[in-house]
């Protein structure tokens, strides 16, 4: 079972567009100097083919370059990126309208679930996440396209508020019941939420592909502990303070995941979150210090489905069948 999921802007947005257009694969050598002057990023003289075709969406030519952005060795043409600009802006405008009319607070997973039911793709990872109720948290959402759109739209209808801290459920206090579905009529604040969820869980986990922000948000949740009245209180430590003495590994109290399994590339050499082994998420309380983590160096795309198809996979059968149409 699949409680939460956090990801990057990165990961919402391209999810998005492959659904309204292609991304193609290309070559991580491809000189960007020499590319860039040919209108194309990463998409070199070896592996033009259709992409030099027509400039624009031939209204828009000005704004909508045939550009080819590269993520990796993903080449984005900038059309797609005006294809989301078409389809995002009027679910900000719908957006703003409920906020404006009905008291809507908009945090980032409540907006990547409606981004999911928009685009009402099965292709859609986002998709299929708020068909099950799966919130997914992104709290640096701004970071990438979407954060230019919401941008573009704060000059054509200032006023949308996204909301990483309280949500609709700032007066609430701790606990348990702190945490409810997306579509509870007050669903907690998405910073709230995923730090409850590991407070009150008996056991949590961590699958975490790739590194950067998302493989902190999800671990630092893992290290907050209950206070004696059932509200969380920050780090382990003398009187809730941020850092301090260890809590025991027998306590009920959360004291770090109980399994994990990292995915990455990163190394430890240079310093960086990423390339942090389990053993350092140990020593910050992130990890169980009775728990067995792995670390695995691949890269996480050829990995997971492999991972997937040897685990949950092999239990598919068991789980029910969704209703008709679903």
């Amino acid at each position: 079972q699949v409680d939460v999921l956090v990801t990057t802007a990165g990961g919402v947005e391209e999810d998005l567009i492959k659904c309204l257009a292609p991304t193609y694969v290309g070559d991580f050598e491809l000189r960007g100097q020499e590319l860039r002057e040919r209108g194309i990023n990463r998409c070199g003289p070896r592996t033009p083919g259709p992409l030099l075709g027509t400039a624009g969406r031939g209204t828009r030519p000005a704004e909508c370059p045939l550009v080819v952005p590269s993520i990796g060795n993903l080449l984005v043409p900038n059309d797609n990126y005006c294809k989301f600009e078409d389809w995002l802006m009027p679910i900000l405008d719908k957006m703003t309208d409920e906020q404006d009319t009905e008291g809507v607070k908009w945090t980032p997973s409540k907006m990547i679930a409606r981004l999911g039911k928009e685009i009402d793709n099965p292709d859609s990872v986002y998709y299929w996440a708020q068909k099950n109720q799966i919130p997914v948290l992104s709290p640096a959402l701004t970071d990438g396209s979407l954060g230019d759109m919401i941008f573009f739209h704060s000059y054509k209808r200032p006023g949308l508020v996204l909301d990483i801290v309280e949500g609709e459920d700032g007066a609430r206090g701790g606990g348990p019941d702190a945490w409810a579905p997306l579509t509870a009529p007050s669903p907690p604040p998405d910073l709230r939420l995923i730090n409850t969820q590991a407070i009150f869980a008996k056991r949590t986990g961590m699958i975490i592909l790739g590194g950067g922000l998302v493989k902190h948000h999800i671990a630092n949740a893992n290290l907050m502990v209950r206070g004696h009245a059932g509200t969380p209180r920050g780090h382990p430590g003398d009187r809730g303070t941020l850092h301090g003495g260890l809590v025991p590994a027998s306590s009920p109290q959360r004291n770090g995941a109980d399994f994990s399994v990292y995915v990455n590339t990163a190394q430890e050499f240079d310093g960086s979150d990423s390339g942090a082994r389990p053993d350092e998420a140990v020593s910050w309380g992130k990890i169980r210090p009775d728990a067995t983590p792995v670390k695995v160096y691949a890269d996480a795309s050829l990995v997971f489905p492999l991972l997937v198809a040897e685990t949950f996979a092999r239990s598919a059968g068991s789980f029910p069948e969704p209703p008709p149409g679903h």
